[in-house]
């Protein structure tokens, strides 16, 4: 029990990202047109369905990462695939951040960060 704590931070981050993912994938239409008007002012109004595919890709190799960073720590104790994990969590909630900023929209930014803190976290206990 030794990495109780980088497991359970593994494990939030992994179902934040792969819901995400799986919302994203599922609802995709119902998501570019939401976000194209939530970034109808913004400098990447014709990028959405690319910069959600983008946050898609991100949020899932996070994800999956994160996954394979428990299934490491488990195993032999093993750190490298929970880093990295944490590592793409924190890029991913940067981009996040980065558009909810753009958008304006800083109540959005600061439930970014939120999320930000045990990532960051997560990098740290697990560099």
């Amino acid at each position: 029990m030794i990495n109780i704590s980088s497991i359970l931070i593994l494990l939030f981050l992994a179902v934040t990202f792969i819901q995400s993912g799986y919302d994203k994938t599922m609802y995709w239409k119902d998501n570019v047109d939401w976000l194209t008007g939530h970034f109808a002012k913004t400098p990447i109004r014709n990028m959405v369905p690319f910069s959600l595919f983008l946050i898609l890709v991100l949020e899932l190799v996070a994800g999956i990462l994160c996954i394979s960073g428990i299934i490491q720590l488990l195993v032999n104790n093993g750190r490298s695939f929970g880093l990295y994990g944490a590592i793409f969590s924190c890029i991913t909630l940067i981009f996040l951040l980065v558009g909810q900023r753009l958008a304006k929209d800083y109540d959005g930014a600061r439930t970014i960060v939120i999320y930000f803190i045990p990532a960051i976290l997560a990098t740290y206990w697990l560099s």
